[in-house]
């Protein structure tokens, strides 16, 4: 299994694709320097793989490189955030 992650900003989100078909996304709201990460979904045929963590990561280390605060208003980023102490100086 192959998985890439690509930032849709037209969108507002990150997306994890699986083998070329997309698996899932992290979406948020921007403002000025803050992206309220406010709903992650994996695709049911994908869940149990870990992919919803590795978009989140993604997510977050993307919007650290660009400047971005973040609100974890979605319940797995938050929690991903608690479970990780390196991204909790991201959080506004």
């Amino acid at each position: 299994m192959s998985t890439r992650i690509e930032h849709k900003p037209e969108l507002s989100r990150f997306e994890i694709f699986s083998d070329d078909e997309l698996a899932g996304y992290a979406e948020y709201a921007e403002r000025p320097g803050v992206r309220d990460f406010n709903h992650t979904l994996t695709f049911p045929q994908f869940r149990g793989r870990g992919l919803a963590a590795q978009v989140v990561q993604s997510a977050l280390n993307t919007s650290r490189e660009q400047g971005f605060k973040v609100m974890p208003t979605c319940w797995f980023v938050d929690e991903f955030i608690n479970g990780h102490a390196e991204y909790k100086d991201l959080v506004a």
